[in-house]
């Protein structure tokens, strides 16, 4: 008889619950609620909120907005967003993690240190580009730090200057390291480097790992948006081939489960344990169908 096993791990980390739950006091008071983005990049969720109020903006719609109650979601966002939002009379409900809080305090900090020449440090995320969180953080240098997604792209840098390195929250420890590598190696100046990505997500990567290699098959779970998914998924990959990534129930191929003895369910940060839970039920509903009968 095969089993189905959900990884107790997986599932929401504390700064996206965090947001949900004040979505949903906000949601359940009011019955409205404007989110600037995602509230968090599954779409099976950001729809059940929508079901209940929530209403997702962008910042061109947060402009034309006046007395209103927005959520900031826990990817935090740069100081020009506070900025309208005190213009519009705009009332926030702040979610940003706390984890990105402290990094947006520290890079902003060091961004207004005044070098002897006038200048500002700087500054270097390795993110990725255009990732909610990062333009948070760029947000805390007037758009003057150097964002870096590989290795490839660190000839953006002024290896002349001293360089103040930091990364996004949810990447992961292993391509931060060769950063610090490279950087070091290629240095003509001073370089500091600040490990601030999060624990609760870097001490999933062993974790998933393990996981997934004590499972016939995997079925990761998480929204195509989800960043922290998308390298989860490869972790699991890496560690059990016959890995597969899905956003629903739906999308689960009965052809993967056949001859299958242990079946493993796990997903990202951004996965809710609801969907979790019905991806485990369709597929014992799929290993029924296919079970011959007497």
């Amino acid at each position: 008889m095969a089993t189905i096993e959900i990884d107790n791990g997986s599932g929401f980390c504390f700064g996206v619950v965090t947001a949900i739950r004040k979505a949903e006091e906000e949601l359940e008071k009011s019955g409205k609620l404007y989110c600037l983005g995602d509230i968090v990049h599954n779409s099976n969720e950001v729809e059940r909120l929508e079901s209940k109020g929530l209403q997702t903006i962008t910042h061109d719609d947060l402009l034309n907005l006046h007395n209103v109650t927005v959520l900031l979601r826990a990817h935090g966002e740069p100081p020009e967003t506070y900025r309208t939002a005190a213009r519009n009379g705009i009332n926030i409900i702040d979610a940003t993690c706390p984890v990105v809080l402290q990094l947006q305090r520290r890079i902003n900090a060091r961004y207004h240190e005044v070098l002897p020449d006038g200048s500002h440090p700087q500054i270097v995320i390795y993110g990725k580009k255009g990732h909610a969180e990062v333009n948070g953080l760029v947000g805390q240098t007037n758009g003057e730090a150097i964002v870096v997604e590989s290795l490839d792209e660190l000839d953006k840098i002024d290896f002349t200057r001293d360089i103040y390195l930091y990364s996004q929250t949810t990447k992961s420890l292993q391509g931060f390291a060769a950063m610090v590598d490279e950087i070091s190696r290629r240095r003509q100046a001073g370089f500091e480097y600040f490990d601030t990505i999060c624990r609760q997500v870097a001490n999933r990567m062993p974790c998933i790992r393990e996981f997934a290699r004590s499972h016939d098959i995997i079925l990761f779970v998480c929204g195509n948006k989800s960043s922290n998914g998308k390298v989860l998924y490869e972790e699991c990959r890496r560690a059990n081939p016959s890995s597969y990534q899905i956003s629903s129930p739906d999308e689960i191929d009965p052809s993967w489960l056949n001859g299958k003895e242990k079946i493993g369910i796990c997903g990202a940060t951004s996965t809710p344990r609801w969907l979790m839970e019905q991806v485990r039920q369709a597929a014992d509903n799929l290993l029924h169908q296919n079970t011959p009968h007497c």
